[in-house]
């Protein structure tokens, strides 16, 4: 298997990636007991180099499904009906898990609400209680 291309930087080695073949479940005809058109993917999360710590931490909260006992996501396709371009859709796939694992997410910064829109909310919830209030049945004195 060849390296994969995440983008102008980074590319996982083919060291880090496997894929094995079995055979497709559902609708095939006559060639469904004969082609292994099903692939599954491998990478080995745990023991790549290329990815950094953070990298590593992001990607396997976003692929947490997909994670094997051994540190390694397994990514299965069986969309095609042949092998190869079943082997392109998971490296397609692994490769947008990837990018998406590369941005890093933009830290919080605690806002407060303005003196204006403070008023704004206790002058609607005031003319919310004067409706409430205008809807009552007038209390009687005996």
């Amino acid at each position: 298997m060849d390296a994969l291309p995440i983008d102008r930087r980074i590319t996982l080695p083919a060291r880090d990636l496997s894929w094995t073949a079995v055979r497709a479940s559902g609708a095939g005809g006559q060639n469904v007991n004969k082609v292994a058109s099903k692939v599954e993917l491998r990478f080995d999360l745990a023991g790549t180099t290329v990815l950094d710590g953070a990298v590593k931490v992001r990607l396997a909260r976003l692929a947490k499904g997909r994670l094997d006992a051994d540190g390694r996501i397994v990514i299965v396709r069986q969309r095609h009906r042949d092998q190869a371009r079943n082997i392109e859709d998971a490296r397609e796939a692994l490769a947008e898990l990837v990018r998406a694992a590369l941005v890093r997410p933009k830290k919080r910064r605690p806002t407060r609400p303005t003196r204006a829109s403070k008023e704004r909310r206790l002058e609607a919830k005031k003319a919310r209680g004067a409706t409430k209030r205008s809807r009552r049945a007038p209390i009687k004195d005996d």
